[in-house]
């Protein structure tokens, strides 16, 4: 967000109101939950306030202080900080003066400590937006893993930040993934186990079942997040035994497809324009490597049995 602040005309990064539903919690506690994008690491937040770029209400804030219903929270730019351009290539699937769409690749950390990220890599791909409310750099609005591959949203306004922030908190984002999961998955259904205590809903449609002789079968699936939990589609499959292929957290080691990562990809998702409000759909493509494995396999088992 190119907003000025009042503090040297530092711009703000992000602001959060804190909503009604707070209770009473400390901000060295509350901070991580709202500046996660873009200070992965509670120790990072800790320095952060120390160094006074969080700001409460336009003032600086100390770790201890207590989070309260209406307050105005920002993280400010680290002045001692200069601006990180990492010049790596990536597909920009559609962009205006508010709002871009890519294509992630898998392997790329979308933000964090490391030099090579997405959040490094969009000035070198996106051009700045002239609107008043410009962010002082393109900023994803949401999360996909390192491994996980697809459509990714980037915000280039702080009114297109905010507005598809409600939408993610509001589930009205509509998401769909294509993975495949190991064994063969009997029917469409839906998994409602709780993640991090957290209520967390999934949905999954089988594309393609495919006999496999080093895992049996291989199950091509649609999955449709209705939350937004961290690895909830790796959790929610995991849970009832299909881990999706090259998953190494909560699949079985010993069957990792090695040298090809995780086969899950963020393929199509729908939401209304930050500014229009009029809505917006987008689909990718999955990577060739979910075809080659499932047409390997396949081979390799008619093969194995006609021999």
């Amino acid at each position: 967000m190119e907003t000025n602040t009042n503090l040297n005309n530092t711009k703000t990064i992000h602001s959060h109101i804190v909503p009604n539903s707070v209770e009473k919690i400390r901000l060295q506690d509350y901070a991580p939950k709202i500046f996660k994008l873009f200070i992965p690491s509670n120790s990072g937040i800790k320095k952060a306030i120390k160094k006074g770029r969080i700001l409460t209400n336009g003032e600086i804030s100390d770790t201890g202080n207590w989070v309260t219903k209406g307050q105005i929270i920002e993280l400010i730019e680290d002045p001692t900080n200069k601006p990180k351009v990492y010049e790596f290539n990536l597909e920009v699937i559609f962009e205006d003066d508010h709002l871009a769409v890519i294509n992630k690749p898998a392997g790329i950390t979308v933000s964090g400590n490391s030099f090579k990220t997405v959040f490094n890599a969009l000035p070198y791909n996106i051009k700045p937006s002239s609107q008043p409310d410009a962010l002082s750099a393109p900023t994803p609005v949401h999360r996909l893993d390192n491994q996980t591959s697809g459509i990714l949203l980037v915000a280039k306004t702080k009114t297109a930040q905010i507005e598809l922030g409600k939408e993610f908190a509001n589930n009205t984002i509509q998401k769909k993934y294509c993975t495949i999961s190991i064994g063969k998955v009997h029917t469409n259904r839906t998994i409602t186990t709780p993640v991090d205590n957290k209520e967390a809903e999934t949905s999954f449609e089988i594309i393609r079942i495919v006999k496999s002789l080093k895992y049996n079968e291989l199950s091509c699936l649609k999955v449709s997040p209705k939350t937004g939990r961290t690895h909830q589609i790796r959790i929610h499959l995991a849970s009832i035994g299909h881990p999706i292929l090259g998953d190494k957290l909560y699949g079985n080691k010993d069957q990792i497809h090695k040298g090809k990562g995780l086969f899950l990809c963020a393929s199509e998702i729908k939401f209304l324009h930050p500014k229009t409000f009029v809505p917006m759909v987008f689909k990718v493509d999955v990577p060739q490597k979910f075809r080659s494995i499932l047409s390997r396999e396949k081979r390799r088992w008619n093969t194995h049995n006609l021999g």
